[in-house]
């Protein structure tokens, strides 16, 4: 019986939802929600509102952003001040112990921890103690002299004078190259009202040589330190290729040491005409390397170029009568004059009054004639702009050049005519070629010289002279020559030879941006 009332029970609250389930109400405020929720799904709350400007669906979704914007907006916090309890400003102790346990700006110090202050067993001192001794670097500047140098970094008059005569007494002051560095030491002085003594000096007098000035027994002492220096020439050889500038860079060669050959060898031959890309440029330079480290690179020494395994070309710098000037092999180069012969052919013909050969009656001759074969090339003077080249008359095809100082120089009867107006020529380059256009009997070059635009006699300024070695002075010469060319390429970058020291000789190995005081 309990049992069967159990059943029932459980039976009813079964059927309890399907009673609420088949109530009419109910189920249609079912389908109302549903439909809604469809409804709502459907919508689009979040368009692109850059697309459709001014639709309900765009006004829509700019509804939804101003809404979220100002609840975000609400919910910001509040960046006030913060209200605290105003007190009096620390001072005294209170201050300093407040700053001892922060990270203080650099003005106050940047003390840190807590500062202690001083007691009873603290005694001032009567004067501040000096340090023992001053190492300090000084510099030779550009006009200065040693005494003012020494003296401007706290040597005494006297000790300044008498260092300056030991120096002078090793090497001669002039040869002290400006900004060089002093490394000076400066000792214990008895009081303060006295300058500091000199303890130590020392600097590099020149590349092969460290002087050291010390004070031994209350005495200066001057040390020489000599340097081992390896005097090698640097040579650099190579095939001229597409460019013999960017291949002598390439080489290791540095770029004023190719201009200065490619000027050289440019005085010989032509650098873009007459030099084969399969010729064999061959560059030396003085060289200096001491044992130490340092590097002196020099200048050009030797200029040549190689065709064939056979010497084309070869300059060779030589000291004659004081000045330097570049000699062939064979021992000619040039000394003296302002401008260079116009052509290589001998002189037929002056200035002055003559009798024209054409024209039977005396007449001004005002230039100078220079024989030659046909086709002879003809050289500017020296450097210029020409300011004609064409037909001109009787001289023929003619080729007029402006230089400096108020100067021109004429050229006539050419056969043919290697420039063009407005061009720049250098000292020396071919302008053109001996002919017998115009007035003119036979090949032959009709040179002129003009002064502010007037004729002038061309002996008046003279010509290059080409000077030539000979005797002794030639010998000297085909020696260093041959001396130069048993050069191996590169045989200066290898090992340094090791230095035979001399007994009582001091030899400084390892001095290599380093005080020698150190």
């Amino acid at each position: 019986m309990f049992a069967s009332q159990g059943n029932g029970a459980a039976a009813a609250s079964l059927q309890s939802p399907a009673v609420a389930v088949g109530n009419p109400f109910s189920e249609k405020l079912g389908e109302t929600i549903d439909h809604w929720r469809d409804e709502l799904s459907e919508v689009e709350w979040v368009p692109d509102l850059g697309r459709d400007i001014g639709s309900i669906v765009w006004f829509r979704g700019l509804g939804t952003l101003v809404l979220l914007s100002s609840i975000a907006i609400s919910c910001l916090p509040d960046f006030g001040p913060i209200a605290g309890h105003q007190t009096a400003p620390l001072i005294g102790s209170q201050a300093d112990q407040a700053r001892s346990q922060m990270i203080a700006p650099l003005a106050y110090g940047s003390d840190t921890g807590v500062s202690m202050a001083a007691t009873d067993a603290v005694r001032p001192l009567a004067q501040s103690p000096e340090r023992p001794s001053i190492e300090l670097v000084a510099t030779l500047g550009r006009g200065d002299g040693m005494r003012r140098v020494l003296r401007r970094a706290g040597v005494a008059n006297k000790e300044a004078g008498e260092v300056t005569d030991l120096i002078a007494s090793a090497v001669s002051l002039r040869d002290i190259k400006p900004g060089t560095k002093i490394d000076v030491t400066l000792g214990r002085r008895p009081n303060k009202s006295q300058p500091r003594p000199l303890d130590q000096l020392a600097f590099r007098a020149r590349f092969d040589l460290n002087l050291e000035v010390l004070r031994q027994n209350g005495t200066l002492k001057l040390n020489r330190k000599p340097i081992l220096v390896d005097d090698t020439p640097l040579r650099i050889k190579g095939v001229v290729g597409s460019s013999l500038y960017r291949s002598a860079r390439a080489a290791g060669a540095p770029a004023d040491a190719v201009q200065k050959y490619l000027q050289v060898i440019g005085k010989k031959m032509s650098v873009s005409r007459d030099i084969r890309s399969t010729d064999e440029f061959d560059i030396i330079l003085s060289y200096r390397r001491a044992e130490t480290g340092e590097v002196e690179v020099g200048d050009l020494v030797y200029a040549g170029i190689t065709r064939d395994g056979k010497p084309k070309a070869q300059m060779l710098k030589w000291n004659t009568a004081g000045r330097n000037n570049w000699f062939e092999a064979s021992g000619v180069g040039q000394s003296s004059g302002q401008l260079v012969r116009p052509t290589n052919g001998r002189r037929t013909s002056g200035y002055g009054m003559r009798r024209h050969p054409i024209l039977r009656y005396k007449r001004m001759h005002s230039g100078l004639d220079f024989g030659g074969g046909y086709g002879a090339p003809i050289y500017a003077v020296t450097d210029g702009t020409v300011s004609f080249a064409g037909r001109k008359g009787g001289f023929g095809k003619f080729v007029k050049i402006k230089h400096s100082g108020g100067l021109a120089s004429g050229y006539a009867h050419m056969s043919r005519i290697a420039v063009s107006n407005g061009r720049r020529v250098r000292k020396g380059q071919i302008i053109g070629y001996i002919g017998s256009t115009g007035l003119s009997t036979g090949p032959h070059l009709h040179y002129e010289l003009y002064r502010n635009g007037r004729a002038i006699n061309p002996n008046s300024v003279k010509f290059v002279q080409r000077a030539e070695l000979s005797g002794r002075e030639l010998r000297r010469f085909k020696t260093e020559l041959q001396r130069l060319q048993k050069v191996e390429p590169g045989a200066a970058l290898g090992t340094l030879k090791s230095a035979s020291t001399n007994p009582g000789e001091t030899r400084e190995i390892n001095r290599l941006n380093k005080p020698l005081n150190s």
